[in-house]
């Protein structure tokens, strides 16, 4: 950004230890021998392709809303008689073949799950770029691998008061009860729990 701090990363540069936001100066004194490839900001070709990957999907579903420069959710009301899973991998080649743009797509019945789903999608090759949660178990299997500051809702603090409380995964919150959740933290994470849950 302005060629002053790391924007974005590549899977191998964050496998490195490089972070969101490092100055470029304290990457450059980090890691002196490795060969690392850095390239400046062009927030208009960003802002043009993800538009052009935005348009793509709003022409797939009944109801879209663009959430951030390159994220977006999808309702899928009336598409219930599809194979969702195979819809979704078709979604995932149409972007690629018209915009060389790859696209992680997940899928479930509330935000927080379709975001897991998401990040599932991104970092397993067997889910062929789109991760679909559809019942119980498999919710159950996604809550309990992904780490609780992960979770889309947690921010840092309430990540460290949780895992204080013995909660390290996003099942161990999902299994708390509704009434603790809410005796305990604001309502924002209320919502979570109950979109973890499924609600």
């Amino acid at each position: 950004n302005n060629d002053g701090c790391v924007v974005a990363r590549s899977n191998e540069a964050k496998k490195l230890g490089i972070k969101a936001g490092m100055p470029y100066f304290k990457m450059k004194e980090q890691y002196p021998n490795v060969d690392i490839a850095v390239f400046s900001s062009n927030y208009e070709l960003y802002g043009d392709m993800t538009d052009r990957v935005m348009s793509i999907i709003r022409s797939e579903v009944p109801d879209f809303y663009r959430y951030s420069i390159d994220e977006g959710f999808c309702m899928l009301d009336g598409m219930e008689h599809l194979d969702l899973k195979a819809w979704g991998e078709h979604l995932h080649r149409r972007v690629k073949q018209c915009t060389g743009m790859p696209v992680s797509i997940g899928i479930a019945q509330t935000k927080t799950l379709a975001k897991m789903a998401s990040h599932y999608a991104k970092h397993y090759t067997g889910f062929h770029h789109c991760c679909y949660i559809d019942n119980v178990e498999r919710r159950n299997k996604a809550l309990q691998l992904y780490p609780i500051d992960e979770v889309w809702g947690i921010g840092r603090q309430y990540a460290r008061r949780l895992e204080a409380e013995g909660v390290k995964t996003a099942y161990d919150f999902a299994m708390k009860s509704k009434s603790w959740v809410r005796a305990t933290f604001k309502f924002v994470a209320a919502r979570t729990w109950m979109e973890l849950n499924g609600e």
